[in-house]
């Protein structure tokens, strides 16, 4: 230790700069208790100025407890005020020194110190520690690009090492602490011996990024000599007049790498945008690789939409868009609860079966609303070829994705609604099954990665609720038919369509054709006219047809007469819609011998079904003409079987068959029918005919029977109860299996029908077979008895 200051100098708090002894270096001030310390140091004759290093960098105003206490004694050379009343001031090292009193006034912090001496040992150590300090120093010169090569040559004439120490460490990149630790160590040899380690461990990362960097380097010259290739590339095909298509190939590498899109997706478009790199601008496989890489972008790959399963919501958005299907919208809301509260994916795919028109996809367009989903429709009706599927491969022209794909696309979400309609209609051929492409599509466990073959790609349709729909169960192929839940859509009844027709169809057309309500009223009566006599069908698609019919006919009234107002009901809408179209055949209102009413359930919904049965001299043949399907006419050959068995419970002779021919018709024998329902109305009419005993003409009837005459349950009792009231039949014989769907009638068919409930043909007979006495011929003459009629037969 040598002189200690008598006065108080000003402290300069530095945050990240060390000035060592014998050096300058400039700093910038702008913190007013910096300002401060050199405005003081000015105003002394010597300019003199402590530089003391704070604990905390981020300290703003530092405390003198918050700096170190050894430092650097140094003076003020030149300053340079800006201003913005910052200060730039060019300070000068002097000399180590240590704190030994020190206070704060006013925001200047001063102190009295005592300067440090370096303590230096002459020998050979310290010889081979300057020489191996110079040395790394030298390596580390040549390896880093931040000091230039000519530093060394003034550094190495340095002949103090305490010096030359402070010189090296100017130079490397540390922190603070090793910084101060430097300043501190009075030891010329182990200072340099800290500025050894401090050069081995910069030259050890110098090395490792110097590994990192061959390695980037590599990549580097890979993708230049890409990009030169490229370039040559591209020259060349303007030298040939080829270019075009540069520009096309950067935007689409440009989109490529933008989208959001899983990393395989990218590295396969990647491949065809190479190979189309390498294409003429003008071949058509060219258009072709770019008409594929735009499909594949412009799918949602990660794009979906946020669900709501609310339930209540899906209620009350079932119930704004449909009247009545009380038992289809349990079932849906059914479904959704079991979706929102199991996380499993649902094993089961919903199926709408149903007639044409009766809202299976306008019900599946509000489950997409209700589920804030996008919705996407896929008609299948046709489909005879398994491409049409899964999609052309890009071998062949013309090649496109299949239509699931297409309609993922359109939906623009990965999770949307996608309604595949008219399921059931899928044909196989030689072309392949598309019922066993869709199995794959259906299946849970196999559409997570379903691969389409134009795309290629496998794409995730778990996400996907699919919702089919379908006319007729019977022909679901079957694998198909197990993994979906079938929904039955029945026919609406004549009030349900009067309702439907005057709280959707009516408001909507009159907002289509810009009609005035208070222009045009369409009566009730209006509307039962068109249900009745005008349309033939379980849904109300042609009831709407009609009611726009009438709405466009009535514009062009308006239109000539901006006065016309105009009523319709069931005396005038003939004026509006023509002659009748369907004209239903009323049932008998008298009692006749060999005709039955039965009922039968078509795709348009129940129709009355007139069974005449008559006989005549022959050998036991039975003909059937009416369009029966195969079901039916087996039906006939069982009821014909059955009363043959029963002769003697009929009282017909023995040897029946030996004497009459059996003529089956059933009316309106362009439409075909099938079906084992009709089976006691056929067994009734020929009983009827061989007996003479008149069936009776208030009464319908419906059931399966079999050769011991018991009577089997039928389908479709809501739809075949709608037809029999709708020709005044109140009473319905059912078969006893079907007493348990009674109470799921609507009240109105319960109130107005009288069920007749049988188990076996006994009873049919029994009941609604009259006596003999009572019947009447064609001519209106009372008929013998019985056994005289028979004995007359008997004798041709």
């Amino acid at each position: 230790m040598s002189k200690i200051s008598n006065y108080f100098t000003p402290v300069l708090p530095m945050k990240d700069i060390i000035i060592y002894p014998e050096m300058v270096a400039p700093i910038f001030v702008n913190r007013p208790q910096s300002t401060i310390a050199i405005d003081n140091a000015l105003s002394t004759e010597d300019h003199e100025v402590i530089v003391l290093c704070q604990k905390d960098p981020l300290a703003e105003n530092p405390s003198y407890s918050d700096l170190y206490q050894i430092g650097i004694s140094g003076k003020i050379v030149q300053i340079l005020k800006f201003p913005d009343g910052s200060i730039k001031a060019l300070i000068e090292g002097i000399s180590r020194c240590k704190v030994l009193e020190i206070k704060q006034d006013d925001g200047l912090i001063s102190a009295k110190y005592v300067v440090l001496k370096d303590i230096h040992i002459e020998g050979p150590d310290m010889k081979a520690i300057v020489k191996l300090s110079l040395d790394k120093f030298l390596q580390y010169i040549q390896k880093s690009t931040k000091i230039s090569s000519e530093n060394f040559i003034s550094v190495s004439e340095i002949q103090e090492p305490g010096k030359l120490a402070d010189i090296i460490a100017t130079y490397l990149s540390i922190d603070m602490h090793e910084k101060q630790q430097i300043i501190e160590t009075l030891n010329i040899y182990d200072r340099l011996e800290i500025i050894n380690k401090i050069l081995s461990r910069e030259l050890e990362l110098i090395g490792i990024e110097e590994s990192i960097q061959d390695k980037i380097k590599f990549s580097l010259g890979k993708t230049q000599k890409e990009f030169l290739l490229r370039e040559k590339l591209r020259a060349i095909k303007e030298e040939l007049g080829t270019e075009g298509g540069g520009d096309e190939v950067e935007e689409l590498r440009e989109s490529i790498e933008k989208a959001k899109v899983p990393k395989r997706v990218k590295v396969q478009l990647n491949k065809e945008l190479n190979k189309l790199e390498k294409m003429s601008f003008y071949t058509a496989e060219t258009s072709m690789v770019r008409t594929y890489i735009d499909t594949v972008l412009n799918l949602p790959w990660c794009k979906k939409t946020n669900d709501i399963l609310d339930i209540q919501r899906a209620r009350t958005i079932l119930d704004e868009d449909h009247y009545g299907l009380e038992d289809v919208k349990e079932r849906i809301l059914e479904f959704l609860a079991v979706k929102q509260l199991s996380k499993e994916q649902q094993a089961t795919i919903i199926c709408f079966l149903g007639p044409p028109g009766v809202g299976k996809t306008s019900v599946a367009r509000s489950i997409a609303r209700s589920l804030n989903k996008n919705m996407s429709q896929v008609s299948l009706g046709g489909i005879n070829d398994e491409s049409e599927i899964r999609g052309h491969r890009r071998t062949y022209v013309g090649a496109m994705p299949g239509k699931i794909i297409r309609a993922i696309q359109d939906a623009d979400s990965r999770n949307p609604v996608i309604v595949l309609d008219e399921i059931e209609k899928m044909l196989p051929s030689h072309m392949g099954d598309p019922t066993a492409a869709m199995l794959e599509v259906l299946d849970p466990t196999q559409n997570s990665h379903f691969t389409d073959h134009y795309i290629d790609i496998p794409f995730d349709l778990s996400d996907v609720f699919f919702i089919a729909t379908g006319n007729n169960v019977e022909q679901l192929y079957q694998p198909l038919k197990d993994r979906l839940e079938i929904i039955y859509f029945p026919g609406y009844t004549e009030e349900e369509k009067l309702h439907i027709a005057s709280k959707f169809l009516i408001p909507r057309q009159f907002k289509v054709n810009g009609i005035d309500p208070e222009k045009l009223d369409i009566k009730p009566s209006g509307i039962k006219e068109i249900i009745n006599n005008y349309t033939r069908e379980s849904g109300v698609r042609n009831l709407e047809r009609n009611i726009a019919k009438i709405c466009r006919k009535f514009a062009v009234e308006l239109v000539n007469n901006p006065e016309t107002k105009v009523c319709i009901d069931s005396k005038n809408i003939s004026n509006y819609l023509g002659v009748p179209k369907f004209i239903r055949e009323q049932a008998l209102k008298e009692p006749q011998v060999g005709i039955a009413h039965g009922l039968a359930w078509t795709e348009f919904g129940g129709e009355i079904l007139e069974i005449e049965a008559s006989i005549m001299p022959g050998k036991g043949h039975l003909n059937l003409t009416g369009r029966l399907g195969e079901v039916m006419q087996e039906s006939a050959k069982t009821a014909f079987s059955y009363t043959r068995s029963n002769y003697e419970k009929l009282d017909l002779p023995s040897n029946i068959q030996e004497l009459y021919d059996v003529h089956i018709h059933a009316a309106d024998g362009a439409t075909p029918k099938d079906g084992p329902s009709a089976g006691i109305a056929l067994t009734l009419a020929i009983i009827s005919a061989l007996t003479h005993r008149p069936i009776r003409s208030d009464i319908a009837m419906t059931g399966e029977i079999t050769l011991r005459g018991r009577v089997l349950p039928i389908g479709g009792l809501k739809e075949k109860c709608i037809a029999a009231l709708r020709n005044d039949l109140k009473t319905i014989i059912i078969p006893k299996g079907n007493e348990k769907d009674i109470p799921d009638l609507p009240d109105y068919i319960r109130d107005k029908i009288d069920f007749k409930i049988v188990n076996n043909l006994d009873e049919v007979i029994d009941f609604a077979l009259l006596p003999i006495e009572v019947s009447t011929n064609h001519n209106g003459a009372k008929k013998g008895k019985q056994k005289i009629i028979l004995h007359k037969v008997n004798k041709f």
